[in-house]
């Protein structure tokens, strides 16, 4: 099995790789520099090193900037943008160009598709609400529906990630271990999460699922969350309790707001989004409750 992914050194590309090269895949990364450091046996590509006559078995397009990483200024905002619609256009460009394209293309979206709806429940059926985060992400699906003509399209809906080794549990432990964990906002705000062992275990059966010649094998829109999303008390408490530690302290909303500008939305507007096609499918989680992944994880 060949797969070519983008982002792949990344915080979801490389725990991908790692289980996709154990199940003895031969995995290229798609990459701005060629001399990007990979580990043993993963070839590295930059964006001008596809041919038409390369062979590849499915794509994984992950390539893009961390949406919490800087306050939202236009600069960042066209930053988000470039980051993911650059790659995605080199992707597409070649699977239209490709002499045998690939069976599949898994291309990267996030839940921010929905916008912020408060604690309504919602998958894939569900109809956005406008803003910031849907129109990236719909810019980035747009990216990638130009050859769902030639090839079926996945677009991997991605909630909030959690493992201890980056993104938001990586940034959250030190001051939770410090007992400095606060409540945002209200608290009520759901958080709509999915373990990082749970998101490589979906996403490579979707990737299976066409690469094996299943007449079922999916397109279209999967959240890829956890069965339970937790509001954000529940999540601080699950937090505290994992490093055994107390967390009494809350942020006002006015002041997140204050300090983060529009970002703010990430943190206290929150979105209830459930997995509803990965159960469809019979999909079974790993991990899908909060607590128990958290003590796992954080012992």
């Amino acid at each position: 099995m060949r797969i070519l992914i983008t982002g792949g050194s990344g915080f979801l590309g490389s725990a991908l790789t790692r289980q996709l090269q154990r199940d003895g895949a031969h995995v290229t990364w798609l990459s701005r520099r060629a001399s990007t450091p990979s580990p043993e046996g993963v070839d590295v590509r930059d964006y001008s090193g596809l041919w038409a006559d390369d062979r590849f078995d499915a794509v994984v397009n992950l390539a893009g900037a961390g949406i919490a990483d800087r306050r939202w200024s236009p600069a960042r905002k066209q930053a988000l943008r470039d980051s993911r619609l650059m790659p995605t256009h080199v992707v597409t460009e070649w699977i239209r160009a490709a002499h045998s394209p690939p069976r599949v293309l898994l291309s990267g979206s996030a839940i921010g598709w929905y916008g912020a709806q408060g604690d309504a429940t919602l998958d894939e059926q569900s109809p956005a609400c406008d803003g910031f985060q849907h129109r990236l992400c719909e810019e980035w699906e747009a990216a990638a529906r130009v050859v769902e003509a030639r090839v079926p399209v996945v677009y991997l809906r991605t909630g909030v990630v959690l493992h201890p080794a980056g993104g938001m549990l990586q940034r959250l432990r030190l001051p939770f271990g410090l007992g400095l964990g606060a409540r945002l906002g209200d608290g009520r705000q759901f958080l709509s999460w999915i373990s990082r062992e749970d998101w490589v275990c979906a996403v490579i059966a979707l990737l299976r699922a066409h690469v094996d010649g299943d007449a079922q094998a999916p397109a279209g829109p999967f959240n890829l969350t956890a069965p339970e999303p937790v509001d954000n008390a529940g999540f601080t408490r699950a937090m505290a309790d994992a490093l055994r530690r107390r967390a009494v302290l809350a942020i006002p909303a006015p002041a997140l707001r204050a300090g983060l500008g529009e970002m703010s939305t990430l943190l206290i507007d929150g979105q209830r989004v459930l997995p509803a096609r990965l159960q469809q499918r019979g999909h079974v989680f790993a991990w899908p409750e909060l607590a128990p992944y958290l003590a796992s994880v954080l012992r």
